[in-house]
């Protein structure tokens, strides 16, 4: 499977609205950020939804949008209620490490990616930030190939857009790949057969001319 495919979301993994990827993304950063306030209640999950910095985009969620989110993420065991001992609130936590079998840095590259839309592997060194340390951007790409190469994949590494050095990464949790990827996909495709029909009539012409030179050798052997 090559790295510069688009690979599409395959049947195991349920498809997430906005508002559930949102959500799961939120829970997931604070239980590195803020493991003392982890699990979440309502109030804080809402406020991390609505956060300003290091969202996009950013969202105005009320808490019976995230109440129902919670609700179909408890339904899919992504999500789960905590009820802890002399607590008056429920709390939540999410379950993907669980769900996915992800260790720490691939989680944090996933997470990254729900919270902020496509990135590349530079980016999510540089902004997993306390979530999970990366030393070196070849750390971050290896958590990333680790999300694409699973099964069904969770990740996706888009083509290089004309102009730019290096490739995107986008999360699968809300099905195939937006339009833009698929766009890309179809170009670099285009562009495939293209080098590929050029190789073609490169080599055809090579071997003409190999016949030009060979007739002209069996040609001198008469005269």
């Amino acid at each position: 499977m090559s790295d510069e495919s688009v690979q599409e979301q395959g049947d195991g993994v349920d498809q997430l609205d906005d508002i559930e990827v949102r959500v799961l993304a939120v829970l997931a950063e604070k239980e590195a950020l803020t493991p003392d306030a982890y699990p979440m209640s309502l109030n804080a999950l809402v406020n991390g939804c609505n956060q300003l910095s290091s969202r996009d985009p950013v969202m105005a969620l009320n808490e019976s949008d995230v109440v129902a989110a919670l609700d179909r993420l408890v339904a899919r065991r992504l999500a789960a209620e905590v009820r802890q001992a002399g607590a008056r609130v429920v709390k939540y936590e999410h379950r993907m490490r669980i769900m996915w079998t992800l260790e720490p840095d691939k989680l944090a590259a996933l997470v990254l990616l729900m919270l902020r839309g496509p990135q590349t592997a530079g980016e999510v060194r540089g902004r997993a930030g306390r979530v999970h340390e990366f030393k070196t951007v070849a750390d971050a790409e290896a958590a990333l190939q680790f999300l694409i190469d699973k099964y069904p994949p969770l990740v996706a590494r888009l083509p290089v857009a004309p102009g730019t050095k290096e490739a995107r990464y986008v999360h699968l949790l809300s099905g195939e790949a937006p339009a833009e990827a698929i766009s890309m996909r179809a170009e670099s495709s285009r562009q495939d057969r293209i080098t590929a029909l050029e190789s073609d009539v490169a080599t055809l012409r090579a071997n003409l001319e190999t016949l030009r030179e060979e007739m002209q050798r069996f040609r001198a052997q008469f005269e």
